[in-house]
């Protein structure tokens, strides 16, 4: 079965489980939207924008136990063109042919794969919400297809509690505050992951790109999070891996994550965010914090090799620091936002190593500034633009490297659930070796995408 008809398959699927017809509300406009069910959950549409931890607020009465299914699809088109200096690096190729003598072809492993503009392949998800007791729910999400992984595949699945099951007064207190989260979720480690495309769930970032360095990941663990009078605060502690695993022990040890910050409406114009995070963990087998997007790249196939396949070179246009052992980051996000502006920024210092005792601890920056303008009744249009940098040492060769990325562009919610956005984007390596395919590098292009949210 292809990827078209999974997708057609899982809609009308998602629709029988679940007509909009028998829960659905009506806004100002005349507009049907879907009604929310689920208590302190996110929307997947366009009213979960500039959201960012979930609210304490329920949102939803508590009626009994209830399951809603979800889902989200994007499809885009691609018109970019790559170009680098790097040296020729020959290596040995495929064999000239079965049974014949002699050596190996050679092949220049630095030529740049040949691309054109075109459809990349549709993405999707899937979201089931169970509301199990008043104030406590279960998420989970699922891939239906990705860059990386065409076949369905779990994402992340968790419990979230923001009710207590006991009814005492000292935890009733507590709750009233506080959000624990507990099962395989995505890691509250800075704020542009609240923002960012995630696979098929698109409507959140108004461009089409994420950042160059992408933080973000879904680890096992637990997290809490306070909320009081515009302040917050949030811990956990997670198993540092994208996946659990028991086996060399000795070489794994756990990541722990808090973030302190304030968040406020201040009047009916003005919103003001501004939050630190912290990350670290001593050792692992493969620290995943930079290279947990099992999805991929909006960017398909830039600056990869002749060679490159669309899944396993998933993570191209991006700069992965290369931390699998030991990392420690810092993040630092300002938000802003007064009537129909919007402004986003991004500090990041992450310092690590890709493995003990034989690999220098190096580190590396990020700078991201994002400007967004909504405007008409509804926020239906919006224009955008997003500058991003990431420069610091990746080791080997590359110990000056820096890369910049300008992103510009706009978009039209056609409805609630239904987007179409488009951008101009062009990335530039600098300091990169000369046997290194991103040695003079760059891309530059326009991406279109059409998606749907409910």
């Amino acid at each position: 079965m292809t990827r078209t008809r999974i997708l057609f398959a899982a809609t009308g699927l998602l629709a029988a489980l679940n007509p909009v017809g028998a829960q659905s509300v009506t806004d100002s406009a005349g507009v049907a939207q879907r009604k929310i069910d689920i208590q302190y959950v996110r929307p997947q549409d366009q009213r979960g924008i500039n959201m960012f931890e979930t609210p304490k607020i329920a949102g939803a009465e508590f009626n009994g136990f209830k399951v809603q299914w979800g889902a989200a699809f994007a499809q885009q088109f691609q018109g970019l063109t790559h170009k680098n200096t790097a040296d020729s690096v020959f290596q040995a190729a495929s064999p000239v042919g079965p049974g014949v003598a002699g050596a190996a072809a050679v092949a220049n492993r630095n030529r740049l794969q040949n691309i054109g503009n075109g459809f990349n392949n549709a993405v999707a998800n899937a979201y089931l919400h169970a509301q199990l007791a008043k104030g406590i729910r279960i998420q989970l999400t699922s891939y239906l297809s990705a860059r990386h992984h065409n076949e369905t595949w779990v994402k992340d699945g968790f419990i979230q509690i923001d009710e207590s099951p006991i009814d005492l007064p000292i935890l009733n207190n507590i709750m009233k505050y506080t959000t624990v989260k507990i099962g395989h979720f995505e890691v509250n480690y800075g704020d542009f992951h609240f923002k960012r495309s995630d696979n098929g769930q698109v409507l959140y970032n108004p461009l089409v790109g994420n950042a160059i360095m992408d933080a973000f990941t879904t680890e096992v663990g637990a997290e809490a999070i306070f909320q009081k009078s515009g302040f917050l605060a949030v811990a956990a502690l997670t198993n540092g891996e994208v996946r659990g695993q028991i086996l060399r022990a000795s070489d794994r040890s756990p990541a722990f994550m808090g973030k302190l910050g304030f968040d406020k409406q201040l009047n009916a114009d003005v919103r003001t965010r501004l939050t630190a995070s912290y990350r670290n963990q001593g050792s692992a087998a493969s620290n995943t914090l930079y290279s947990g997007d099992r999805a991929g790249s909006r960017y398909y196939y830039v600056l990869e090799n002749y060679a490159s396949t669309e899944s396993a070179n998933f993570t191209s246009g991006n700069i992965n620091p290369g931390f699998t052992d030991k990392g420690n980051s810092v993040m630092v996000n300002p938000f802003i936002k007064v009537k129909g502006a919007e402004f986003f920024g991004m500090y990041e210092v992450a310092k690590g190593r890709a493995a003990p005792n034989t690999n220098p601890t190096r580190e590396v920056k990020q700078y991201m500034a994002e400007g967004t303008y909504r405007l008409l009744k509804g926020d239906k249009l919006f224009l955008a633009a997003r500058w991003n940098q990431v420069q610091g040492d990746l080791g080997g060769l590359n110990k000056d490297i820096k890369v910049t990325r300008l992103n510009g562009g706009a978009g039209w919610y056609i409805l609630p659930t239904l987007l179409l956005k488009g951008e101009l984007v062009t990335q530039k390596y600098e300091g990169f070796a000369r046997t290194d395919i991103r040695n003079g590098g760059k891309f530059q292009g326009f991406m279109l995408e059409a998606a749907t949210s409910f």
